[in-house]
């Protein structure tokens, strides 16, 4: 979508790279990368990195205290981060795909340069 000198370029409405994506978007961006704000909430997402835990695993492996992790996995599981598998009364959490993974590595990537 290239615009002439008498044009303005559309907006893209798609994520197309090659073009500035619609308001809704970038404002759905921007409420994605500010997910991954807090520590805890990486901690928990790295803890979660090729495996399923349940709370309490998760709560040890992060030395954070259960109702904390509870309470970031609401909004990991909000941001389609995280999913979660009912298994009996247990509830088993894990990276909703590789897309989380892949932003985890790239992030530590490019802090690491």
């Amino acid at each position: 979508m290239t615009a002439t000198a008498h044009e303005p370029a559309e907006l893209a409405t798609t994520c197309s790279p090659e073009d500035l994506p619609d308001e809704e978007l970038l404002y759905d961006l921007a409420d994605l990368f500010k997910v991954f704000s807090d520590t805890t909430r990486i901690k928990i997402l790295y803890a979660l990195m090729g495996r399923e835990l349940c709370v309490a695993d998760i709560a040890a492996a992060t030395e954070t205290s259960q109702s904390a992790v509870s309470h970031q996995l609401r909004i990991l599981k909000q941001s389609h981060l995280v999913k979660f598998r009912r298994d009996g009364r247990n509830i088993n959490y894990s990276l909703a795909d590789d897309h989380v993974y892949t932003m985890l590595n790239q992030g530590m990537s490019h802090i690491c340069e």
